[in-house]
């Protein structure tokens, strides 16, 4: 089994860290960059940044955001929100992102993927998919979680995948803020389906959550926000009691 990964992640809108349930309810949680390097001492092994209201005009504003991180942090972290074009990465990976995530833009334009991997790799490429149970069938969103699409999640990310993204970034928005746990199935479905990396969110509340995610869900890769934002878990209790169930971690 390869090291498993454990990644804050944190919402800004309007340059500050926000989180809410079930993609509404935003409360503040903190200064990013703050958060960021916190995060990089207590043995994050990566770091997402999603700009929930980005546009683009305040393109600018995240640029700079990613720069302060960047002087501050020595992990890989993804940026995403806004993104739309070869231009928008670039100058994101040139102000000190490692890896950007795309979500709606990929949709909206899927070849989109594939100029943004010959570009710049696949290995920087993101693609987030937030998704939702609907009737027993789980519906892509796009606009943060707002619009349904008619794209199904498990056909969306073999597509994705064949783009050349170099992993998944898969949010359950039934999960999401609950603390009810990681919506395993899905996961278990798509490490089984895919080649790629695949980072579980929605849904972390206890320790116990993200090793069974790590275990039914076969997770590469486990994200949380507001468990870590608001001390309910610390990152290196949470790796110790992963490596106590045999799940290998970086400690």
């Amino acid at each position: 089994m390869l090291t498993k990964r454990i990644i804050p992640c944190l919402d800004i809108k309007n340059g500050r860290t926000v989180k809410g349930i079930n993609f509404v309810d935003l409360r503040d949680a903190g200064d990013p960059v703050e958060l960021a390097e916190i995060y990089a001492e207590a043995g994050a092994d990566e770091l997402v940044f999603l700009d929930i209201s980005a546009t683009e005009e305040r393109r600018k504003t995240l640029a700079e955001l990613v720069y302060h991180v960047a002087e501050k942090v020595n992990i890989p972290f993804t940026v995403g929100g806004g993104i739309s074009s070869v231009e928008d990465v670039d100058v994101l990976l040139q102000n000190g992102a490692d890896k950007v995530s795309i979500n709606s833009s990929a949709i909206k334009n899927p070849p989109l993927i594939n100029d943004l991997v010959a570009k710049f790799g696949s290995q920087c490429i993101v693609v987030a998919i937030d998704a939702k149970k609907i009737d027993g069938i789980w519906i892509v969103h796009l606009m943060g979680g707002k619009v349904p699409t008619e794209l199904n999640l498990f056909d969306w990310a073999k597509e994705v995948e064949k783009r050349g993204a170099g992993e998944i970034l898969f949010t359950s928005m039934n999960n999401d803020g609950t603390k009810n746990g990681f919506a395993n199935k899905a996961l278990a479905r798509l490490s089984t389906e895919l080649n790629i990396p695949i980072i579980a969110s929605g849904g972390a509340g206890t320790m116990q959550h993200f090793t069974d995610t790590f275990l039914e869900g076969k997770a590469d890769a486990a994200l949380a926000a507001s468990v870590f934002h608001f001390k309910e878990i610390e990152i290196v209790d949470l790796k110790k009691e992963l490596k106590k169930n045999e799940i290998p971690v970086r400690l």
